[in-house]
């Protein structure tokens, strides 16, 4: 085999076979494909693709190019990936959840980049918690809990770590194929029974319009199926934040509430539709009403908050939690409401701006390297819709400093738009392709 040869042929549009990427992934992982050539495929890839074939090809060598999990356990193995939002933290109430209906949720997440949050960076904001394990630990975290939210090691899928590093400073991140790749390698080598995509579109998300988010979400699917991994996307709703606040510990306040039954909004009703798709595609019952049912019942019931304590406490998190979460969860120094200057209806709400908002406050990162702080970030953002008069609050800041929140104060005020008359009413799930 000949990088060269490979590239070439990408570069004219020619059917690539499986052998060939297979061989491409292998020098990914190893480092006897050079960055040059590396940089050279994206691009090959990104301007002429691979179709469905090559594109299933891509992702099963790129899943191979390292170790692959096995699990022996008494239920179905599922898990969820959302290609990110805004207050997304539905993987923080799922797994517990799915845990306490029987499911074993082995759930690999990355850290936040851009305008939308780490899942790993939540986790992360509570005492103690480390989101690194070996094998051994992650096995014995599932066997305890049912459920655990860590990071990928390094011989997971080390072809699409390579690759991703190359993808971001190579403009071609866009690409279709290779994001489907880069998702699905990592969680198949988890080795799954079934897997739920949450696909987001909206002002919040990558994928602003709806046709983008059906086109990734359907290659994700087909490919997902192919490589013999039953999926079903969902494509939901971003423009709006999913949950009403936003940042590391201010999100899992929020999904303690939710876990405490005291919480109904979009986050919950999110997680049932979710799960509700995963475990009846998974078997796990006969249809999604009934399977609605039981998830809903074990976050009433206290079941999943059960499951979450003792996530935590296999992951170095503290004991007492579930039961006293704030005690836990650092909080921001200055804290300030952010009010209305005028009366009216929340019609509008920019997401990413929200997003970038927290970024400026230290809450994201602009680059891998920079340090998160897990205390600041947005409270009681005001929801789509909702009424506002003037001198109310549109969202609370939480900030290290004065002038942050000064910037925070700012940023909502024009993320925030009011007019005279409400909007039209969001449907939170545009479609399901299955």
């Amino acid at each position: 085999m000949d990088a060269r040869a490979i590239i070439a042929g990408l570069r004219r549009g020619e059917t690539v076979d499986a052998d060939a990427l297979k061989w491409f992934a292998k020098g990914l992982a190893d480092q006897s494909v050079s960055d040059a050539q590396a940089g050279a495929f994206a691009m090959a890839v990104c301007l002429q693709g691979l179709g469905h074939a090559g594109r299933t090809a891509l992702t099963l060598a790129m899943q191979k190019s390292g170790r692959t999990l096995s699990w022996d356990v008494d239920g179905p193995v599922l898990d969820k990936h959302s290609t990110g939002g805004v207050g997304d933290c539905v993987s923080l109430v799922l797994a517990p959840a799915l845990a306490a209906c029987g499911a074993y949720v082995p759930m690999i997440s990355g850290r936040g980049l851009g305008h939308t949050g780490g899942t790993l960076d939540k986790m992360e904001s509570i005492s103690g918690l480390s989101t690194s394990v070996d094998e051994t630990q992650f096995k014995r975290i599932i066997d305890q809990a049912g459920c655990a939210i860590v990071s990928a090691s390094a011989d997971i899928a080390p072809a699409d770590k390579r690759l991703y590093a190359i993808r971001d400073v190579t403009a071609t991140v866009e690409s279709l194929d290779l994001i489907t790749a880069s998702i699905l390698s990592k969680k198949l080598a988890a080795d799954l029974d079934g897997l739920v995509l949450d696909v987001k579109v909206g002002s919040g998300a990558f994928m602003k319009r709806l046709d983008e988010a059906r086109a990734l979400a359907t290659a994700l699917v087909e490919t997902s199926n192919s490589a013999g991994c039953p999926t079903t996307a969902l494509i939901t709703d971003m423009n709006a934040p999913l949950a009403t606040s936003l940042g590391n510990a201010l999100e899992v306040a929020e999904v303690m509430k939710v876990l405490h039954g005291k919480e109904r909004g979009a986050l919950y009703e999110l997680t049932l539709a979710l799960g509700a798709q995963l475990l009846f595609s998974g078997g796990v019952f006969d249809s999604e009403d009934a399977a609605r049912e039981k998830l809903s019942n074990v976050i009433v019931s206290g079941a999943a908050a059960e499951r979450f304590g003792k996530m935590i406490v296999a992951m170095g998190g503290p004991l007492g939690f579930v039961d006293n979460p704030e005690r836990y969860l650092p909080e921001a120094p200055v804290i300030r409401e952010i009010t209305a200057t005028q009366t009216g209806f929340v019609s509008a709400i920019d997401g990413e701006a929200l997003g970038l908002a927290v970024v400026d406050l230290g809450g994201g990162r602009q680059v891998e390297s920079d340090l998160v702080d897990p205390a600041v970030g947005l409270s009681d953002v005001a929801t789509l819709g909702a009424k506002i008069e003037k001198g109310q609050p549109l969202a609370r800041v939480h900030a290290a400093r004065e002038g942050q929140a000064d910037r925070a104060a700012s940023a909502v005020r024009q993320a925030v738009a009011l007019s005279d008359t409400p909007p039209v009413k969001q449907t939170l799930v545009h479609a399901v392709i299955s």
